[in-house]
């Protein structure tokens, strides 16, 4: 390897030549992306292994031990979510915090992201779903990323939250070049905009409160006093990162997948109860997060010696790919007896947003095989991704009679 010189404290059979943003090592797209990312790592790569690129950093490619350490806040803290690390990195509360300060701000937000009240979305969902479809239908074909998967989920975020919606796709390039690169001056700028924007929302709600999410953290209490403006900004930068780009992300993917697949497209239509278990094996495939720790402190796990100030990625996309957890796991079945990943992580950290994720994708599903029930990939499509923190599917034509 001709890549930086390794620490000492990582040996020869550790190093791994990765680059998060080449996922797979190759300069051609892969046809299915976290097919090729998970068969290069998983057949290839240590279960655990140090590459010298971005700053270098630990990067963990198993289920088993990622569970374990992001589990594990003694020794690998959320509080640095930047690879490679930078002067003052943005804190998303209450992502960066480990527990249990992070407890009081998961329990701020967890009714508005509960089953009960995601139920009470459900028709505000279908609305969004078949105007969404109505914009397409007629036309015969679309690009699904740009015409559905990223305004379908979007919207519904940015109604909650009491955001204008004419300026989704304002917001949609902000979040999509904050995950598209890692260089210090540009996180610091696109942080700082994204920032002024939800603190001049903030502000307008402070004057003029509604029935959303940002007017509700405005009356919150956090360990018995009064929320601060700098943890409302951060939980909303947060908030702003997550609506944007992840659920809209997953639901192109899992699209395409459904679009190669006419066998499974007529099996759904037909009958719509099989629905949440094609949500589910598609959330197990196509995984969209890494998740970024810092080791908190010197200790040693799966035959690794992690320093402290050392960075450790978490491959949260390629979880459910790993053949000890799932047999066969590159085939997309349905019928799965039993499935694991760990797409939303899990512990402290379990994203809030996985009930409102699967009952999105799951009525995008319903809506769409009801009124367009066959459907393929256009001639035309070439895959082409962004890849880094947030795996995306840039492209989707489809077509349809």
């Amino acid at each position: 390897m001709t890549t930086p010189t390794r620490p000492d404290h990582v040996s020869e059979d550790q190093l791994f030549d990765f680059d998060m943003f080449n996922v797979t090592g190759s300069e051609q797209p892969a046809e299915d992306l976290h097919e090729a990312y998970a068969r290069r790592l998983h057949n290839d790569a240590p279960d655990v292994f140090y590459t010298p690129r971005n700053g270098g950093h630990w990067v963990i490619t198993r289920h088993d031990q990622i569970s374990e350490v992001v589990r594990d806040p003694e020794h690998f803290s959320a509080s640095e979510q930047q690879i490679p690390r930078i002067e003052n990195p943005p804190v998303f509360i209450p992502l960066s915090l480990d527990p249990p300060t992070n407890l009081p701000y998961r329990q701020a937000l967890m009714p508005h992201f509960s089953p009960k009240n995601v139920k009470a979305l459900e028709d505000k969902i279908r609305y969004w779903a078949n105007r969404l479809i109505d914009d397409v239908e007629k036309q015969g074909r679309c690009d699904f990323t740009h015409d559905i998967s990223s305004a379908f989920p979007v919207s519904i975020f940015m109604e909650l939250m009491g955001m204008p919606l004419e300026r989704l796709r304002e917001f949609r390039e902000l979040s999509d070049r904050f995950f598209s690169t890692n260089e210090q001056a540009e996180l610091h700028t696109l942080s700082a905009q994204i920032i002024g924007i939800m603190t001049d929302l903030i502000e307008t709600k402070r004057n003029a409160p509604g029935d959303d999410l940002i007017s509700y953290l405005l009356t919150v209490e956090i360990d018995g006093r009064p929320i601060r403006l700098d943890e409302i900004q951060n939980m909303c930068f947060l908030l702003f990162l997550g609506g944007m780009d992840t659920v809209a992300n997953a639901t192109a993917f899992t699209f395409r997948k459904l679009a190669q697949e006419p066998e499974l497209q007529a099996r759904l239509a037909a009958d719509s109860t099989l629905v949440p278990a094609f949500v589910d094996e598609g959330l197990r495939c196509f995984g969209i997060i890494s998740t970024p720790r810092i080791v908190a402190k010197d200790c040693e796990r799966f035959g690794v010696h992690f320093k402290k100030g050392d960075m450790v990625l978490n491959l949260l996309p390629i979880s459910g790919r790993d053949d000890r957890k799932n047999p066969d796991p590159h085939s997309f079945d349905i019928d799965r007896a039993k499935r694991e990943s760990l797409t939303f992580s899990t512990g402290a950290h379990l994203c809030l947003g996985h009930f409102l994720a699967r009952a999105e994708l799951r009525i995008l599903t319903e809506e769409w095989l009801k009124r367009i029930p066959s459907f393929k990939l256009a001639p035309e499509y070439k895959p082409s991704y962004r890849m880094g923190f947030a795996l995306a599917l840039l492209e989707l034509p489809l077509q349809w009679a």
